[in-house]
């Protein structure tokens, strides 16, 4: 992993074995742990909490691979904003675009049709298209 000046190949192909095996089990824990606060926390805390635990679980993750594994953990801080920095702007972006496609989704039948001659449907003409309404979508992607 990181090269340590006075050790020789062995010692340091020991030493990234052990940091390897390190990270692996840190990881591991990390990914038990976000399994059971999915599975078995549900009926304990409210929801938003849950999230917040997931979120924090999976930043930490996302840390670690980046800073032992990526080897930024050593770099000096302007190299390491020059990968950390278009990553946040790439998470806004992806959350941008979500929230713009839902917009439009949910207002689609209010938008007139630039074609000619075309008129506006009805609020209730949604079900006739191929495009189900919110109230569908979310009893069909209901997970309880």
């Amino acid at each position: 992993m990181g090269h340590s000046h006075g050790l020789s190949v062995e010692e340091q192909r020991k030493e990234d074995i052990k940091i390897g095996t390190k990270g692996f089990w840190i990881l591991l824990l990390v990914t038990f742990a976000e399994v059971g606060v999915a599975l078995f926390t549900k009926e304990l805390l409210p929801g938003s909490i849950v999230r917040l635990i997931m979120i924090a679980l999976s930043l930490y993750k996302a840390y670690y691979i980046v800073s032992i594994f990526m080897h930024l953990g050593a770099e000096v801080g302007g190299f390491a904003a020059t990968i950390v920095l278009p990553m946040t702007l790439l998470i806004w972006a992806v959350i941008a675009f979500l929230w713009e496609g839902d917009y439009a989704r949910n207002n689609r039948n209010y938008v007139k049709d630039a074609r000619p001659g075309a008129e506006m449907p009805a609020p209730e003409s949604s079900k006739a298209t191929s495009m189900k309404s919110t109230e569908e979508l979310s009893k069909q992607l209901s997970f309880r």
